[in-house]
């Protein structure tokens, strides 16, 4: 697997929702990727932190800034 692939799985990882195989190539590729090993530890700070937030908090605006930047972050 490689680092996009798996930054495009991570939601999906996320939620539980990867047939056996797939899941196991992603864990194989966590363990072994430290770029994608610290952004899976930076999604879970993030969503940590932001799940306290009420959606009203943050502006469309800043929402869609945040999204952007998850979209276009690069492991490698």
């Amino acid at each position: 697997m490689r680092c996009d692939e798996f930054v495009e799985l991570l939601t999906a990882h996320l939620e539980g929702a990867l047939d056996e195989a797939t899941e196991q190539r992603f864990r194989k590729h966590l363990r072994r990727c430290k770029g994608c090993h610290r952004y899976l530890a930076q999604f879970r700070r993030t969503i940590a932190e932001l799940g306290h937030l009420p959606a009203e908090s943050i502006t469309p605006a800043a929402r869609d800034h945040l999204l952007s930047a998850f979209r276009d972050w690069s492991s490698g």
